[in-house]
């Protein structure tokens, strides 16, 4: 069964630091582009990060840059993201997903596994 199991959700406060986890199962995962997304109320689900498969190195959003990263756990098949310096613009529900061949794509279109997702809360 393919599946996607988003952790790591919480409250903090502005400034703080969050790290999510995804563990995948039923899928490839090494040949699968992996990608963080996030989506919060009244707004459309944006993209956070993509690894991409060929390079290994992850597209940060612009609004993350030099606060987020990515990481691959390729023995455990799971992703992480490292949340730094939270604002409060970052609160939303954070989900991973996945989508088979290269290249990544970058909209939420291109993905057809999804995570349930994890809600960060950010208060001030």
């Amino acid at each position: 069964q393919v599946q996607l199991v988003e952790s790591g959700g919480g409250s903090v406060q502005a400034g703080g630091s969050l790290k999510l986890a995804c563990a995948a199962s039923g899928f490839s995962f090494t040949t699968y582009c992996m990608a963080w997304f996030r989506q919060a109320p009244g707004k459309q689900r944006e993209r956070v990060a993509v690894n991409y498969i060929d390079t290994g190195r992850p597209v940060y959003a612009t609004s993350v840059k030099g606060r987020f990263i990515f990481s691959q756990d390729n023995a455990k098949n799971t992703i992480y993201l490292q949340m730094n310096t939270l604002t409060l613009e970052d609160a939303a529900m954070y989900y991973c997903a996945a989508h088979s061949g290269a290249p990544c794509g970058l909209t939420r279109f291109n993905y057809d596994i999804w995570g349930q997702g994890t809600q960060v809360a950010v208060s001030s």
